[in-house]
């Protein structure tokens, strides 16, 4: 065999494999063409360091989480949902030692709320939405403001029912669902305004989300559970490197750059309009069942996970994560709107793993190559 088919059975094997997305994953994202220039490499996100461990049983199954305090600065006190099913409280946590502060209940009827998240104002949202059957006709987000009732809004799929544990709010409350979907998972938004009327209102699919395999450990899933979004935030207005958005799955955060206008307020295109560029990797690796995340004023991302087994429940920290995702913010990729028939691979990937490929072709021609003539001489 010459050395250029030696190197191009290199190749054929790295793209055949399943976790062909592994590499690109953790790329940086201006890896992707038309990516502005750096003049120094870009700072990196911190490992996850622990900041405590839920050890009251009512916050065994944390799974939506937000970080509430002042602009650039951390925390005062977290607030938390429980994948529980059937119940609408909402826990406040001790920020240092994870304890059960105080519950309330937003009296309100729900079947799986699997997310939690807040817009400036201080308004809470719990995301109705888990559906582990597809059976549910309709799925609902309950608004708890500071003081005041709570008011639920119903909501249906345009494309029949589906599982989701993600949301991403708006400033003005403006939700956007994320479906819980290995590969292409779509991203919904209600085509009108939400009135806590009895007629539940439509949404609209407005895109999706393709992420990649990772090689980072943890989750009940596997490989499958690298790709499964579990949870989604919004960073607040004020932060330290700039507002950002996340996603996560069981084993990774995927941070996304925001845009917002003159005014600062993002507006629910402008989540849209992240979601269809590179994100940000941040391995979360080695949590039981990682569901919750949330960002904070100084840019730090928290990942709360739940109990499993021997693993209690407990949030973790990842400083700096808004600098990193708005230092290496990537270009604007369109995604498509409707599923990929061919593959569920984002977008950007096989740009960046096509750069990966081609230097992993030469470096193989070019040993192939030394190889054969030191074998000659």
């Amino acid at each position: 065999m010459g050395p250029v088919a030696v190197a191009l059975g290199i190749v054929l094997g790295i793209s055949g494999a399943g976790a062909g997305g592994v590499t690109a994953a953790h790329a940086a994202p201006d890896a992707v063409p038309g990516a502005p220039p750096r003049t120094g490499a870009a700072p990196g996100p911190a490992a996850p360091r622990p900041v405590c461990t839920a050890e009251d049983p009512r916050a065994a199954e944390l799974s939506g989480l937000v970080a509430e305090g002042p602009p650039g600065a951390g925390p005062v006190r977290y607030r938390a949902i429980v994948d529980g099913g059937g119940t609408g409280e909402v826990l406040t946590l001790d920020p240092v030692t994870c304890a059960v502060t105080e519950i309330r209940d937003t009296g309100v009827r729900v079947t799986d709320v699997e997310d939690l998240g807040a817009t400036p104002d201080g308004t809470l949202w719990l995301a109705d939405i888990g559906d582990n059957r597809g059976d549910r006709g309709t799925v609902r987000l309950v608004e708890l403001p500071v003081s005041g009732p709570a008011r639920a809004h119903d909501l249906v799929y345009p494309d029949g029912p589906r599982d989701a544990e993600a949301i991403l709010l708006a400033d003005d409350g403006t939700p956007l669902i994320v479906a819980k979907t290995t590969g292409a998972a779509g991203v919904y938004r209600p085509a009108g305004p939400l009135d806590g009327g009895a007629t539940p209102v439509t949404l609209d699919r407005v895109g999706e989300v393709v992420l990649p395999y990772s090689a980072t450990s943890g989750g009940p899933l596997g490989a499958t559970g690298t790709r499964t979004v579990t949870g989604g935030a919004v960073g607040p207005p004020g932060a330290d490197g700039g507002r950002v958005a996340a996603l996560r799955t069981y084993t990774d955060a995927w941070v996304f750059p925001l845009r917002p206008p003159p005014d600062g307020r993002v507006s629910a295109d402008a989540l849209v309009e992240a979601l269809r560029a590179a994100p940000l990797p941040v391995p979360l690796p080695d949590e039981a069942q990682g569901e919750a995340v949330a960002l904070d004023g100084r840019g730090t991302l928290h990942s709360g996970s739940e109990a499993r087994g021997l693993s209690p429940a407990g949030v973790r920290a990842v400083p700096g994560v808004a600098t990193a995702a708005t230092a290496a913010a990537a270009p604007v990729v369109a995604q498509p709107a409707e599923v990929p028939r061919t593959g569920s691979f984002p977008p950007w990937l096989p740009a960046v793993a096509g750069a990966g490929v081609l230097g992993v072709l030469l470096l193989a021609g070019i040993g192939a190559m030394v190889l054969h003539g030191r074998r000659r001489s």
